[in-house]
């Protein structure tokens, strides 16, 4: 029997009211947890600030630890929408990495908000074995590790393990992240992603450095 096809129709705009809905309780609920904490936080606080009532809350989230985990994870796809974004028609990798690292730096800038849920997650979550920035970052770094690998292949930067380059880079850009937002007295982001390539693709020594490194090098594994 043939379904009709304005069930289908009727399904598909449910679909899109209630991710609409969700969207909407959880960028609500990304402010209210930023700004009251979790602790501070209630879903009677959430529905009032929505205009809804609290049954309308729970047919989307069953607790408020549900809500929250899901609101930490929406930063990050948020996050991973933005980088991408900006990624669009850009085909050189060293290009690509420049804008991903100004992209992700930009993105917790203009969201303190999202840094601040970040860290309730670390304190309030310690039952979990890996905060939601930790899962998705596993998933994110394999494009990396790829981009990294292809340079690595044509002699483009030295050899060595995919995982220290990923490691280190995705390190100083958590690191970065946080500082920024308790000194709230950074530099500029296109400044602070300006330093951080130089250092890393550049490093601090001078050519005359590096050849004297590498022949102390040389002797020491003759």
């Amino acid at each position: 029997m043939t379904r009709p096809v304005h069930d289908d129709s009727q399904r598909a705009v449910d679909t899109e009211r209630r991710a609409q809905r969700e969207e909407q309780i959880l960028e609500t609920a990304v402010r209210l947890f930023a700004e009251h904490g979790y602790s501070g936080t209630d879903t009677q606080m959430l529905a009032e600030r929505l205009q809804v009532g609290k049954g309308t809350i729970y047919r989307y989230f069953r607790s408020k630890r549900e809500l929250f985990l899901a609101a930490a994870d929406r930063v990050m796809r948020l996050m991973r929408q933005n980088i991408d974004g900006q990624l669009e028609g850009i085909d050189d990798p060293f290009e690509r990495i420049g804008v991903a690292i100004r992209a992700f730096l930009g993105f917790f800038a203009e969201h303190p908000e999202f840094v601040e849920l970040l860290i309730q997650e670390r304190a309030q979550f310690k039952d979990r074995k890996k905060p939601t920035y930790f899962i998705h970052r596993e998933t994110n770094i394999k494009r990396w590790q790829a981009v990294y690998r292809s340079l690595m292949d044509c002699g483009r930067i030295r050899e060595m393990p995919i995982e220290r380059i990923t490691d280190v880079l995705s390190n100083l850009l958590y690191g970065t992240m946080f500082t920024n937002y308790f000194t709230d007295q950074s530099p500029s982001v296109e400044m602070q992603a300006r330093d951080i390539l130089d250092i890393v693709f550049h490093g601090i020594l001078s050519d005359a450095e590096r050849r004297r490194a590498a022949e102390g090098e040389a002797k020491r594994t003759s």
